[in-house]
């Protein structure tokens, strides 16, 4: 049986990933951590307790995620993502064990219409997309057993999202305004938690884009939350520059699924259907 630490367990998708591994109790032990088990940011505290409990396997999902705070808020920000990320992977290092670093589609520059490959170039336009990419860089230094998953548009039971944030707003107002030029993928969190669960049974090292499948905007995401939950609110397509926020936004969060299908993964269920599963979740 192959021991597997979670980190952030309290997040969307560190939630769903023990859930997701527990499902196999006869190949994982799993163990899920967050900020009140050990500080991210101190190595001594890290190395402690990861060579203490010797997993075989690490999902290092815990993040500082508040994208716009970031901005004013860059210290933390770098110290949780990259010095974070690169503790774990020394106390990985140390004791041989297979990492699994979650990264993002903010590596990207946002630019373009065509859905970013692995290869790509990276060039991230905020303070959050820098702090994961030197995270990925960090965890590249140390660790060989190294798997990269590189996601976007995040929703899951835990913690907030944009299909919480719809549902609310869709009872509180008549009108809503919803960016209409940012395309991306959606990405449920127990189809990722999936994802990972394949993975790690495999020496496939490297990086991966998972997201569900097919393609759309914030407006499109928006109008199928509300057409499904049957919620009856008139929403107003607009554009980036007419909804100002602290941090750039990409424009292009397109991420080629082709990595993640060479690892012989089977298919990815479309963002439609990932959304109709999580509004039953959250119902129940």
């Amino acid at each position: 049986m192959k021991r597997v630490l979670v980190t952030g367990v309290k997040g969307q998708l560190g939630y769903d990933v023990v859930k997701r591994l527990k499902l196999e109790n006869t190949t994982f032990d799993v163990i899920g951590v967050d900020i009140d088990d050990f500080d991210l940011t101190n190595l001594e505290a890290v190395n402690s307790f990861i060579t203490n409990l010797r997993p075989d396997i690490v999902v290092h999902s815990a993040a500082y995620t508040a994208v716009d705070k970031a901005e004013s808020d860059s210290e933390l920000c770098l110290a949780v993502n990259e010095k974070g990320s690169e503790n774990i992977a020394i106390a990985c290092k140390a004791i041989n064990a297979k990492l699994v670093y979650i990264s993002t589609d903010y590596v990207y520059n946002g630019l373009g219409d065509k859905p970013f490959e692995v290869s790509a170039d990276v060039a991230p336009l905020s303070v959050y997309g820098k702090s994961k990419l030197a995270g990925e860089l960090a965890c590249k230094k140390h660790v060989d057993k190294l798997f990269i998953i590189r996601t976007s548009w995040v929703f899951g039971l835990n913690g907030n999202n944009f299909v919480k944030t719809m549902l609310r707003l869709g009872t509180e107002r008549d009108t809503l305004s919803v960016v209409a030029d940012q395309i991306g993928s959606p990405t449920y969190t127990p189809d990722l938690a999936d994802f990972i669960a394949h993975l790690i049974t495999t020496d496939k090292y490297g990086t991966y884009h998972f997201s569900n499948e097919g393609f759309c905007s914030w407006f499109d995401f928006a109008k199928e939350i509300f057409v499904k939950a049957n919620i009856k609110t008139d929403l107003k397509p607009i554009k980036t520059s007419e909804y100002k926020t602290v941090a750039v936004r990409p424009l292009n969060s397109r991420l080629s699924k082709k990595s993640v299908y060479d690892s012989g993964y089977k298919s990815i269920p479309s963002w439609q259907d990932a959304l109709g599963r999580y509004l039953k979740e959250i119902k129940s």
